[in-house]
């Protein structure tokens, strides 16, 4: 079977460093990564991933901004986006849940545990 391909979109480098050793050591994942909120729409219409891990709090386009572009954009709004981010109010649940937001992984993140998150939330089995 093929491993899923999953894309990063965090302009913190240590963050992105440690999801993409996380995802690929505990889960078999393939990861692309973007810094920025245009360069990781960019490749999303070209790699095609089966799934985004976006950061809320981006420097170029806030994260849900980009959901926003990634969604009205034929050839990437069918892939199921994740948010990371440090905002977890019930509120901001509530709200990302309707806009269609699979699911929420709060920063920090424990690394051991993201890969599992990640599964979960796309009812991926290992």
């Amino acid at each position: 079977m093929k491993s899923k391909k999953v894309l990063i979109i965090d302009d913190e480098e240590d963050i992105r460093e440690v999801a993409q050793i996380s995802l690929e050591i505990m889960a078999g994942l393939e990861v692309i990564v973007a810094r920025t909120s245009r360069e990781g729409i960019q490749k999303a219409e070209t790699e095609q991933p089966d799934a985004i891990l976006l950061d809320v709090m981006l420097p170029d386009m806030d994260g849900l901004i980009t959901f926003e572009q990634l969604q009205s954009n034929p050839h990437t709004k069918h892939i199921p986006v994740i948010l990371l981010t440090a905002k977890v109010q019930d509120s901001d649940q509530r709200r990302f849940a309707t806009l269609g937001i699979k699911a929420v992984i709060t920063k920090p993140f424990k690394p051991a545990q993201l890969a599992e998150q990640l599964l979960v939330a796309l009812n991926w089995s290992k």
